[in-house]
């Protein structure tokens, strides 16, 4: 089968063995798959979690349907249209674990379906599960143009969030972000967001911040959340060392907690799918929760989606189709 992997070379389509499902797996014939930050570094040979390196099919999150079954897999048959997330996404066929992934919706196509797992699995962990957001609380979202950003969003108002905040530098994007439920967008290179933040929450700061930029922002972060908050660390978009203000944490008392998938089991991640399913599956069967397409390429192009990722101009979702 055909398949996007790293060689040594770089990153490049080849022909490898088409991979066989055991116990819990599933086997997927991929229609669509979806472009991820994390998938630019791996391109480049760098490492994400145990993945990566030379002969890594590349890719993490996609949409096809159900080819064959591991002898202990459940929940789906053969026939069954499918989207999830997991290694080795860019080739015509990958393995996916069956608590990983979720049924396609049938009023979405393939493309559409393969930009949503890793933001509804992520952005709801972080939002809700980690996060804790109530209704009437405050939110801000740094990194908010980003796929997974417009989708926190988008959970923090279904969920009841009363002002939520989002964070972009590109101009144009900042100016789209009201459509994806944010209430004020803000850039966070301009010295004075934090104060734009403290006026929109009278005075007190956000209840929750998610924060996919870290770096820079870390200790404006602390003075944009009010006295007993939460910061949830999802992401490494500004850099993995900067200041960091320890007694201004101390002294308004806020609750950081750091999350990725790169260190989580395959048990605890198949729970954070439950939680999606349990929790908001009616509102993306709904479209309440949905992310746009930027651009889609064939699967021959791949390397043209990773120049127009790199270029960083776009708005949502890239994807590829085979």
């Amino acid at each position: 089968m055909k398949a996007y992997v790293y060689g040594p070379n770089g990153a490049a389509i080849s022909d490898v063995a088409q991979p066989t499902p055991k116990g819990t797996q599933v086997l997927v014939h991929v229609r669509a798959c979806a472009l991820n930050r994390a998938d630019t570094g791996m391109r480049k040979g760098h490492a994400h979690g145990a993945s990566g390196g030379v002969g890594t099919v590349l890719g993490m999150e996609w949409a096809g349907e159900v080819a064959a079954l591991g002898s202990d897999a459940k929940g789906v048959k053969v026939g069954d249209r499918i989207m999830g997330s997991g290694a080795a996404a860019f080739a015509e066929y990958t393995l996916a674990d069956h608590g990983r992934l979720f049924r396609a919706p049938s009023n979405m196509n393939f493309e559409e379906a393969a930009t949503l797992p890793v933001a509804l699995a992520t952005m709801h962990n972080a939002v809700v599960t980690v996060g804790g957001v109530q209704p009437g609380q405050s939110v801000l979202i740094q990194g908010a143009s980003s796929g997974v950003g417009l989708m926190a969003m988008q959970i923090a108002k279904l969920k009841g969030a009363k002002v939520v905040i989002g964070s972009s530098t590109d101009a144009h994007r900042r100016s789209r972000l009201t459509d994806y439920g944010a209430d004020l967008a803000i850039d966070s290179s301009d010295p004075g967001w934090v104060d734009q933040v403290l006026k929109a929450t009278g005075g007190e700061g956000v209840d929750l911040v998610v924060d996919q930029v870290s770096g820079k922002v870390a200790s404006q972060n602390l003075a944009a959340t009010r006295v007993k908050g939460r910061i949830v660390n999802v992401g490494r978009l500004g850099g993995t060392h900067a200041d960091f203000n320890f007694d201004l944490h101390a002294a308004r008392r806020i609750n950081y907690i750091g999350v990725t998938f790169r260190t989580r089991t395959i048990e605890e991640i198949r729970e954070i799918f439950e939680e999606v399913r349990k929790d908001i599956w009616s509102a993306v069967e709904a479209r309440k929760l949905q992310l746009p397409i930027d651009k889609v390429f064939a699967f021959g192009d791949i390397d043209e989606a990773f120049a127009h990722m790199e270029a960083n101009k776009h708005l949502g979702k890239i994807v590829v189709t085979l």
